[in-house]
């Protein structure tokens, strides 16, 4: 099958970047809240900023909460795409998508670790992943999020602020990044790169 990207946009994203990253490494893709064209791609991108309980009710809109978690294809969150496939965030205390077990937590700000968490970060490998191939220990990616995941069995990369949480998550064939690969650099491409070569 030729290979053809979906990148669900009714979450609330700027999907400038993302298409760009794309675009670099010559990948065909469309935007779409379609089920059937989702259903029917390669691979599945889920962006996402802003609110998991505005992002939720979207995705219900569109007919999509009850697609979504039936993938086979590889399928990627990105930030709040990430923090979607949790069973629960406490942003509202919000239920999404119910993927990967576990509630998404809210960061406490302090004088050392303000919030949202926002720069580059570095990431510390916990087991190996097809989609961290040819990342390096300590490698570093760009983020910005007020809401993260605790560690979790599914948890492939690990970063620290203020405390450990899920940077790389893998359950099956949905992954999720909580730092936007598309804004990280030729170390955010490998990682694309990796997620378009998973079958």
């Amino acid at each position: 099958m030729k290979q053809q990207v979906a990148i669900i946009s009714s979450v609330g994203s700027n999907l400038a970047s993302l298409k760009f990253a794309l675009d670099r490494l010559d990948v065909n893709y469309c935007e779409t809240e379609d089920p059937q064209k989702i259903i029917n791609s390669s691979h599945v991108i889920l962006p996402g900023v802003g609110s998991a309980q505005k992002a939720i009710k979207n995705l219900k809109n569109n007919d999509l909460i009850d697609v979504i978690p039936l993938l086979n294809q590889p399928t990627l969150g990105i930030c709040l795409g990430m923090q979607l496939l949790m069973q629960t965030s406490n942003e509202n205390n919000c239920e999404c998508l119910g993927i990967i077990e576990g509630n998404c937590e809210s960061f406490v700000a302090d004088s050392d670790h303000p919030v949202p968490h926002m720069g580059w970060n570095s990431l510390s490998i916990n087991y190996s992943s097809e989609l961290t191939n040819e990342i390096k220990e300590g490698e570093y990616f760009y983020f910005v999020h007020g809401y993260y995941i605790p560690i979790l069995k599914e948890t492939v990369g690990i970063t620290e602020y203020a405390s450990s949480f899920s940077s790389v998550i893998q359950k099956d064939n949905f992954f999720g990044t909580q730092f936007h690969p598309e804004k990280s650099g030729l170390q955010g491409l490998t990682l694309l790169s990796n997620f378009l070569n998973i079958q």
